[in-house]
């Protein structure tokens, strides 16, 4: 995106592409692919691409990538992907015309130095994040949802995602979202500076058209979950409040990968506490379950743990609850 190149979609979305007859070449990692996508290449004129040795898979090309040729292994695979151009099939192409404004890629000293520069005339180098914590101290932000987490094909694509971020955008919690997540709000028009704010409640909508800004805030991709928690280190650090105790908290209403399993422990530990719209492989085990979500099982070793509700209204509105209690504790 650094280079401006648009976002396609997200995790859903790649067989669609396909679907397209628009794609010259399909490049593919170690995670996050759909098997069928060999298949369903060779349906269509599309070179199908795998690049990492424990993911090699059927009807596809391999083109290995490794740090010292990565540079000539792109070129190959664009250059495949251009030849390739003259083999479309005109009456397959069907590219859809839908399209959204998205502002995206916030670092943290991005998000900093926005919020700071409302407050403040002179902003240093590096800003403050106190014009953030006066907004959230004094009601007029109720808290922050970091949402990230998958899409997963037992719930309808986006639609959780989606439900949630609207919700929580009308009671004036701002979004702080990566990976899928993201897209999904791109896709909505979230992320769209103007068009976004007519979701907001009052108090969110002002921040945002006194920053400049979309109510949901692109971080980058699902595992750069640390930048997140590097913001809420700040707030804590600014603040004196532990972070538990901030009036933030996590969500994954889709998840489904490996990866999305270790970021949600990582927030648990961090001490916010996280919330899932899927459940987690769990079940067969009541003291390992009671472990995870129970009042008395990691919440007191990290002050945190999973709260799961596959009723994404009811998710909603606990978490809603979460942010005002912590609200409450604080005296604010």
């Amino acid at each position: 995106m650094r280079h401006g190149i648009p976002m396609a979609g997200n995790f859903l979305n790649q067989e669609n592409v396909v679907l397209t007859g628009a794609c010259e070449a399909i490049v593919v990692d170690v995670q996050c692919i759909f098997p069928a996508l060999g298949p369903l290449s060779k349906c269509f004129h599309t070179k199908f691409v795998t690049t990492s040795p424990i993911a090699r898979m059927p009807d596809s090309e391999f083109i290995r990538f490794n740090a010292e040729t990565a540079g000539e292994n792109a070129k190959a695979i664009v250059k495949m992907a251009v030849e390739n151009f003259k083999n479309r099939k005109p009456e397959l192409v069907n590219i859809p015309s839908q399209k959204q404004n998205a502002r995206v890629g916030y670092s943290v000293e991005a998000i900093v130095k926005v919020l700071d520069g409302v407050a403040n005339s002179q902003v240093d180098e590096f800003g403050t994040t106190k014009p953030l914590l006066e907004c959230v101290t004094s009601g007029v932000l109720r808290g922050a949802v970091a949402m990230v987490g998958c899409n997963n094909p037992k719930v309808r694509p986006d639609s959780a995602h989606i439900g949630l971020m609207k919700k929580l955008l009308e009671n004036d919690i701002i979004l702080i979202v990566s990976g899928c997540s993201a897209q999904a709000a791109a896709k909505a028009g979230l992320m769209d500076p103007v068009k976004a704010k007519e979701y907001c409640g009052d108090g969110l909508k002002r921040v945002c058209e006194l920053a400049g800004i979309p109510p949901v805030l692109h971080m980058g991709s699902c595992v750069d979950i640390s930048r997140m928690l590097i913001l809420a280190a700040e707030l804590s650090k600014d603040s004196g409040i532990p972070i538990s105790q901030l009036p933030v908290v996590g969500c994954a209403p889709e998840w489904m990968s490996e990866k999305a399993v270790s970021i949600g422990n990582y927030v648990v530990a961090t001490g916010i506490e996280t919330f899932l719209g899927v459940d987690p492989y769990t079940k067969g085990s009541e003291e390992v379950a009671n472990l995870l979500q129970g009042e008395h099982g990691i919440k007191d070793w990290v002050e945190a743990r999973f709260v799961v509700d596959t009723d994404i209204d009811s998710l909603c509105d606990k978490m809603i609850a979460c942010i005002e209690a912590k609200r409450d504790a604080l005296g604010i």
